[in-house]
């Protein structure tokens, strides 16, 4: 019976369960689909701040969402972080979060990079920012031809224009944001042409994009500047060789600005550890926090004023941001998918 009873304390110890009898370090359950090994300083430093131990889950934001889904009230998730507005506004409409109410947070995070405030309090919060730029092959395409998204459409671009598949996240957030400006049927006109300039079908992630570019098999794409500075920080010469081969276009700065999108989270309504989460996103709005975000992946803190350590990053200079609600992304989100597959930009 002794043995037995010891063979079941060490089993639900290994598992993570209370053990009867032991003091527990309290914990947080993170649900995540941020990738990155930069993170881990992040989570480590989070641990000997507040002696909150981080249990956590990596997945895409999709398989996470059906994951919280398939779980239901059963779900032992505290905090969901995700790296698109449009899939944290989804989330927010399927009733997964809670609403906070932060003093830390909604002094540090801007208006336009959380979700709207409602009687309950707030649901997400965007920790930090990117933008979706256009690339341009110098040998083929005349720089001061594109300066705005619009400009893809041009038919002097017939057989350059190379994208991913606009199915995904990053390209329906871009269009769900000029539908948005301009409206649906504004956009699907765009859409269309832009179909109509394709080098070849749609394929591969930003990276690809960018090798194309450098290649010449395209003259322009479009990126997410995170990828664009990974590639500038690499050790490798064929990436330093690339990069030399292309030139970043910052679209609509004299109009609406360059689109933004967040990375950004919020607490779950199945928190069990739900002192644990507000604590860890407040934390993620810390100059300390902003600081591994921004350097750790190549984004922008979304806390004013936070000072980076990047130079490359810092490299790409400033420009005028589109002060669309990030929120809004998503509220336009069933419309872009629509209106890709109308004019069969898959």
């Amino acid at each position: 019976m002794l043995l037995r009873s010891l063979f079941r304390l060490a089993a639900m110890a290994v598992l993570g369960l209370p053990v009867p009898g032991t003091a527990q370090a309290p914990s947080l359950n993170l649900y995540s689909a941020r990738h990155y090994q930069t993170d881990e300083a992040l989570y480590a430093n989070f641990t000997r701040a507040t002696g909150i131990r981080i249990n956590r889950i990596e997945a895409g934001d999709e398989a996470l969402l059906e994951r919280l889904r398939s779980e239901g009230r059963s779900s032992p998730a505290d905090v969901l972080l995700l790296v698109d507005a449009a899939r944290l506004w989804k989330a927010q409409t399927e009733g997964l979060f809670a609403p906070i109410r932060s003093i830390v947070l909604e002094e540090r995070i801007p208006e336009r990079l959380r979700a709207a405030a409602t009687d309950e309090g707030i649901a997400w919060f965007g920790v930090s920012t990117r933008a979706r730029v256009i690339l341009i092959n110098r040998n083929r395409v005349p720089a001061d031809s594109v300066s705005r998204y619009a400009d893809l459409a041009n038919p002097a671009l017939k057989g350059k224009v190379c994208t991913r598949s606009a199915a995904h996240p990053y390209m329906l957030s871009l269009i769900a944001a000029m539908i948005e400006h301009q409206g649906e049927e504004a956009t699907t006109q765009w859409a269309r042409a832009v179909v109509a300039n394709f080098a070849r079908p749609p394929r591969g992630g930003d990276t690809d994009q960018i090798k194309a570019v450098a290649s010449g098999e395209c003259g322009a794409a479009l990126t997410n500047t995170y990828y664009l500075v990974r590639m500038m920080r690499s050790d490798k010469p064929a990436d330093r060789e690339t990069m030399s081969k292309v030139q970043v276009i910052w679209p609509d700065q004299t109009g609406t600005g360059t689109h933004l999108n967040v990375t950004g989270g919020g607490a779950l309504r199945t928190a069990k550890n739900r002192d644990a989460a507000v604590k860890f996103l407040e934390y993620l709005a810390s100059d300390e926090a902003q600081r591994y975000l921004a350097d750790g992946n190549n984004e922008w803190p979304a806390v004013p004023g936070v000072r980076i350590d990047n130079p490359a990053l810092a490299s790409l200079g400033t420009f005028k941001a589109d002060a669309l609600p990030v929120d809004r992304l998503g509220r336009s989100q069933a419309a872009a998918a629509r209106l890709i597959d109308r004019v069969g930009w898959r």
